[in-house]
Order: C-alpha cells, then sequence, then structure tokens
C-alpha cells in the first residue's frame, strides 16, 4: 500500500485519467473528490463489495 499526506485541495495522480483531491478534512473524516472517465467505475468498498457478492454464485 502507498501511503501519500495530502492537505485539503491537494490531489494525486492515479495513471493519466484519475485525480483524486482531498476536498475537506473535518476530524477523522475526509472528503474525496474523484475524477475519472466515465467508463472507470469508482464506488465506496462497502458497495463494491455488495455488488460482487451478487455476481458471484453460492458454493455446492
Amino acid at each position: 500500500m502507498l501511503v501519500l499526506t495530502r492537505r485539503s485541495n491537494q490531489s494525486i495522480m492515479i495513471g493519466k485519467d484519475i485525480v483524486v483531491t482531498v476536498l475537506e478534512v473535518r476530524g477523522e473524516q475526509v472528503r474525496i473528490g474523484i475524477k475519472a472517465p466515465r467508463e472507470v467505475e469508482v464506488h465506496r468498498e462497502e458497495v463494491f463489495e455488495a455488488l460482487h457478492e451478487s455476481e458471484v454464485p453460492p458454493s455446492a
């Protein structure tokens, strides 16, 4: 895992097309903005896992 330190209004780049920006830091909460091409799916981890759990057939 790569760990980076950023302040409000600072960004990181993922590849050439994805920008993650720290919008606000309030106590233990951090608001981020993600700019990505429409064909790139962006989900919170728990939503991603729920979507993929529904795709996996139950084991016999």
